[in-house]
Order: structure tokens, then sequence, then C-alpha cells
């Protein structure tokens, strides 16, 4: 038994510590403060959701309004608040599921009809949280510029 509690003390201590857990922050005062920073460096009319994502509607669109599950085709760029970009669409934009996208997207877009367009802001814990994923720091606030092509389904 005086064998065996030391490797449990030891499991237990290397559970704890685990990379995963260890890697977990809150971000989300962080980010409401970098997002409202940003609204009034460029002057946005932009609103709050319950969530916290944050949403501007430049045009709003006249077309179908998608749902949550709705396949749609989006024209996008997305940057960081210093402006780097880290992602964007082609003018034809991508088809996707709104149920395979991060949080933040499936939520805001469902604020526009087809072709309406605006801005996305977008906090970790609607993005990809304080994990790294393909060049994204863990806890950024993602902006996206959106344009909401059609509602495929």
């Amino acid at each position: 038994m005086k064998k065996l509690l030391p490797l449990l003390l030891l499991f237990t201590l290397f559970i704890s510590c685990s990379k995963d857990d260890a890697q977990i922050v809150d971000y989300t005062a962080q980010n409401e403060k970098e997002i409202t920073d940003f609204i009034t460096l460029n002057k946005l009319n932009a609103q709050r959701s319950a969530s916290g994502l944050y949403y501007v509607i430049n045009n709003p669109g006249t077309g179908i309004q998608p749902n949550a599950t709705s396949n749609v085709t989006v024209a996008y760029k997305g940057t960081f608040t210093n402006g780097t970009i880290f992602d964007q669409s082609t003018n034809a934009g991508i088809s996707i599921g709104l149920n395979q996208v991060i949080k933040g997207w499936t939520e805001g877009i469902q604020y526009f009809k087809e072709g309406g367009s605006g801005l996305l802001l977008i906090p970790a814990h609607l993005g990809y949280g304080s994990y790294d994923y393909q060049g994204i720091p863990g806890g950024s606030v993602l902006i996206f510029e959106i344009t909401l092509i059609s509602v495929n389904q």
C-alpha cells in the first residue's frame, strides 16, 4: 500500500495538470473590451446579442432569412482587430451548413437575409475558445465582413 500511494498521487497530479485543462482561459472581459474599443475606434453602429456577439448590419438584405440549420453561401473576409487577415473567400463565397461552423457564425448569419451584408465581431467563446486553430491564437476576437449570397436550404 505504501508503494501504491506515491503512484496514485503522481497519477492524480498528472490528470489535474493535463495540457487541456491548463489551456482553458476565460477571455470574456478581455474580448469585450477589445470589441468595444474596436467599435469606438471605427465608429460602428453595432448591436450586442445576449450571447456577447456584436454585429453590424450594413444591408439587411431582402431575400430568405436562414435559420441555425440552413445551408448558405457566404462571401467573407476574416480579420483580427488589428486588421490582419487570417482567412477569406472568393467573391463567389463558400457554401456551408450553419450547424457546421463556429457559434458566432451560426448565430450571426441569421441576422441577415439573402443579399445582406455587414460585420460579425465574435468573442473567443463563440469562436475557437482558448485553443489555437490553424494560425488563429486562442482567445482571439474574430471580425468577419460577410455578404449572405444565398440560402440554399
